[in-house]
This record gives structure tokens, C-alpha cells and sequence, in this order.
């Protein structure tokens, strides 16, 4: 890569992206400055001169050639009515049907308007978003065709409405997709010529993944040693450069911040705010899969705290358009032994803690989460919660994820586990709608918590079969007739 052919300067937008974005803000999170997103002689920022993070505002209005088409939704001044026409529109698109327009066959562009009001030509997409919600609650067993399977996960976490939201069926098979498609058009909206960021792996993989569809040159930086080889298997065949550094996420996360800001490569981390704004539509397609009605809680695993930021921030925003009368309370689970956020929630978040972070959910493996400050707003304005759960929680709630035939990394299945120690201690009730984000594809991470099978060689016979059978026990508890 040539560093020199990337320097901030030479980032220069064209007319129509200032156009687009003219409209757009940037406000910090502490002390509410306001930058445009476009700086003369700054190729992009992603923090306020205090030091703390960014947030992306635009103006939540229907626009014009919408208001148009919604025609009698407007008439009855139902401006809500009108968006959710819009959405069921575009949803109804077969993703990969000939002649949709690829922002309609997206789960995060269809929302486009309310996460980057910017020209249908100008996006980039690999139909990503359009997630199964599945149903697994004890009392949803008719949604579900009568799946044990499915069932036994509702049991586990003792409701009768539960749903599992898998992030994993994106095309790179994690959550990350969807601020990535975002993140990497704003960098070619901008101009850049390269992007970067730090991971544990699945950042890495779907920036390696947009970088190449969009043409650009792509940098990761990873923790040596720490990243599953299936995420390191996908960074590398998207052909993006690989720096391996003797330390962990945060190190990674403070290097990368520095490389970025000397060469002007485009940073595409959760520091960068276009980043979460992408990770919204999460929120939107599932409020939209739920016919518009909020669930009572959304639980999501918590690493750098982007997703916890952007979903909140979806749900306020959802509520301020009348798509939703009220607002779901958030529970992020975090890993005992990467607990920072848990930690300052237990002492009203009076500081701000760091800690060296050690658990087999990689994905959440972070000591100091980049969106505390935007995590923290959201916990506190929907009366949220964090929790933490042990290794040990982890592997068990993935076995009873996996066995069910879904399957998930073991980052997500910290969402079951704190489910599940949420409902016994009586703060989640039994009877209550609860959404799981599960952030993960199984593949992610082939080893951990996956059991080893024992090579066995028999003889191509019958007898041989029946005799490794026996020492196997019983497959079924009933003859099949």
C-alpha cells in the first residue's frame, strides 16, 4: 500500500456528495459542538476537538418526492403511515430480484432516509440486512412450525415470547455489514482511496469485503493471536493488508486511530459515527418484522458499544417519527472477564472504567469500549440495564443456540445467557416480548465451544455400523417404525 498516494489532503469530495450532505451534522455527545461533515482542509473527523465522540444528525423529515408518493397517507397528515408504506415497498423487493434498485434490495439502505439521506445511485450493497427474526418463546411454537428445536431455546431462557434477531445471516456473516456498507460508501463519497481499522475479526472481514466490492484498498490491524482463523481466513481472501501487533483490541484501536490520522486513510471503526449510523437499521427492520410494536426489552452482547448506541438511537428515533408509541429498555451483556461498561453501570456510571479483557467471546474481547459516552446516553434514556456473564454462561447458552439448528459465535450467545439470568432474578418477566441480537455466524469461530469429534474407522459393513451405534446410545427415545 502507498501510504503517500492517501494523505488527507488529497481527499477531496465531489460537488454533488457536499450537496447531499449539506444537511448533515455532526454533534458531540459531551459538550454538543456542531462540525459539518464536510471541513476545509480536514479529510474527515471522528472526534470533537474535547476529545469524545460524534453523533450523525440529519433532519427526520419525509422528503418531498416521498410525501408525493405516500398521496392519502399525507392527506390524513399520517406522516408515519407514510414511512411505513415506504419501508413495506421497499421490503417487499426480492433481495437479488432483476431490476430492484440495490438500496431497495438492502435491509439497511431501504432505510436510507432516516441513516444517509444521499442519492439511490451513489450507495454500494451486497443486499445485506434482511435477517431472520426467528420466533422461539414457549408460546410461539405455531409461528414456528412446532420446532423442539426452537423451542427448547425459549425454555432455556424461561419466556414465552422470545425472539432471536441472527446478525449472522449477513453476507459476511456478522452484524458488522451493516455500518460497514454505510462507512465504506461515505469513504468514496469522500474520496478516499484507502480505509482501516482495528478488529478481533469480524470488522475486518466485512471491511476486507466492501473495501474490494467499492474498489478501494483496505488495512487491518488485529491483535496477534486473538482472531478466530475463520475471520482471519475471510480478511485475507478479500485481499485486504494485515498487520498483526503484539497487544490487544485497544492498543490496536489507538494505532490505527494515529496511522489514520497521519496518512488520511479513511478510519472505519465504531469511532467513525457513519459506522453506527448503519448498525441502526438493525433496529428498523426489526420494529418493522415486529408490524411496528416495540418489544419490552432488546438485549444485544456489548463490546465496543456500537451496536448498544446505534439501536438506541434507532428506537428514539423511531418513536420521535411515531412509528413506535414507546421506547424498548436495552440490556447489554457484556463478558465477566471484559466487563469495563458493567462496571461504571454499577456505580451510576460515576467513572469510566478500563480493564484488561480476557473471555472466549472474541468478538466482545474489548477492555476500553470506543462508545461509552453514546452507550451510556442510550442506557439512561430507556431505563436500561447492564449485565455481565460468565465463560462458562456463554458456552452452555451457544450449545442450546447450536443444537437448535441456528447456531451463533460465542460472543452472541452472551444475549441468552444474560436472558436467561435476567429472567431468574425477576427483572425480565416471563410474559414479556424480548428481541436477542445474536451479532455472529457459527462459522465465525469454528473451535470454540464447538465439540471435538472423535475419528472413528469402521468397516464398510452393517455390523460394523451397528456395533459403533450401540456404544453411541440410543438416537432417538422411540422406534420409528
Amino acid at each position: 500500500m502507498d501510504a503517500s498516494v492517501d494523505r488527507q489532503e488529497e481527499i477531496q469530495p465531489s460537488l454533488s456528495v457536499r450537496q447531499a450532505l449539506e444537511e448533515v451534522r455532526l454533534r458531540c455527545v459531551a459538550c454538543q459542538t456542531l462540525y459539518p461533515v464536510l471541513e476545509p482542509g480536514r479529510a474527515a473527523r471522528y472526534r470533537c476537538d474535547c476529545g469524545e465522540v460524534l453523533d450523525v444528525e440529519i433532519p427526520l423529515h419525509l422528503p418531498a418526492s416521498l410525501a408525493f408518493q405516500a398521496g392519502a397517507a399525507l392527506q390524513t397528515h399520517d406522516e408515519a403511515a407514510a414511512w411505513r408504506r415506504l419501508f413495506a415497498e421497499r421490503a417487499a423487493l426480492v433481495p437479488g430480484a432483476p431490476g430492484a434498485a440495490v438500496s431497495r434490495r438492502s435491509g439497511v439502505w431501504r432505510y436510507r432516509e432516516l441513516i444517509l439521506p444521499i442519492p439511490e445511485e451513489a450507495v454500494i450493497s451486497r443486499a445485506e440486512g434482511n435477517t431472520t427474526l426467528y420466533a422461539v418463546g414457549s408460546d410461539q411454537q405455531q409461528e414456528t412450525l412446532a420446532s423442539p428445536g426452537l423451542q427448547r431455546i425459549g425454555d432455556y431462557a424461561g419466556l414465552a415470547q422470545l425472539y432471536l434477531k441472527h446478525e449472522g445471516e449477513n453476507p459476511t456473516g456478522s452484524f458488522k455489514d451493516r455500518g460497514m456498507v454505510v462507512g465504506v460508501t461515505m469513504a468514496r463519497l469522500m474520496g478516499a482511496r484507502a480505509v482501516a481499522c482495528a478488529s478481533t475479526g469480524n470488522t475486518s472481514a466485512s471491511l476486507a469485503s466492501y473495501a474490494a466490492l467499492a474498489g478501494l484498498q483496505a488495512l487491518v490491524f488485529l491483535p496477534a493471536g486473538q482472531v478466530a482463523g475463520g475471520k482471519l481466513s475471510q480478511t485475507l481472501a478479500y485481499g485486504a493488508h494485515m498487520v498483526q501487533i503484539n497487544g490487544d483490541f485497544d492498543a490496536a484501536m489507538q494505532l490505527v486511530e494515529q496511522v489514520c490520522d497521519e496518512l488520511g486513510i479513511y478510519l472505519l471503526n465504531s469511532l467513525n459515527p457513519f459506522r453506527v449510523e448503519g448498525q441502526k437499521a438493525i433496529a428498523f427492520e426489526l420494529l418493522q418484522q415486529l408490524d411496528w410494536q416495540a418489544p419490552d426489552w432488546l438485549v444485544l452482547p456489548a463490546g465496543n458499544l456500537g451496536n448498544t448506541s446505534a439501536l438506541g438511537k434507532a428506537f428514539r428515533q423511531a418513536r420521535d417519527l411515531g412509528l413506535i408509541s414507546r421506547l424498548p429498555r436495552l440490556a447489554a451483556i457484556q463478558a465477566a472477564g471484559a466487563n469495563p461498561f458493567y462496571r461504571s453501570y454499577r456505580e451510576g456510571f460515576a467513572r469510566r472504567h478500563a480493564v484488561q479483557a480476557q473471555t472466549v467471546a472474541s468478538a466482545i474481547k474489548i477492555g476500553n469500549p470506543v462508545s461509552y459516552a453514546r452507550a451510556r446516553l442510550v442506557i439512561e434514556e430507556c431505563a436500561g440495564l447492564v449485565e455481565e456473564v460468565s465463560d462458562p454462561e456463554i458456552l452452555e447458552a451457544k450449545a442450546v443456540i447450536d443444537r437448535a439448528g441456528i447456531g451463533c459465535e460465542p460472543a452472541s450467545a452472551a444475549t441468552l445467557a444474560g436472558i436467561r439470568k435476567l429472567v431468574r432474578a425477576g427483572i425480565i418477566k416471563p410474559n414479556e416480548r424480548v428481541v436477542a441480537i445474536l451479532t455472529g455466524n457459527l462459522l465465525k469461530d469454528h473451535q470454540t465451544g464447538v465439540p471435538r469429534a472423535e475419528t472413528v474407522i469402521i468397516d464398510p459393513d452393517l455390523a460394523s455400523v451397528r456395533r459403533t451405534l450401540d456404544a453411541l446410545g440410543p438416537l432417538t427415545s422411540s422406534s420409528s417404525g
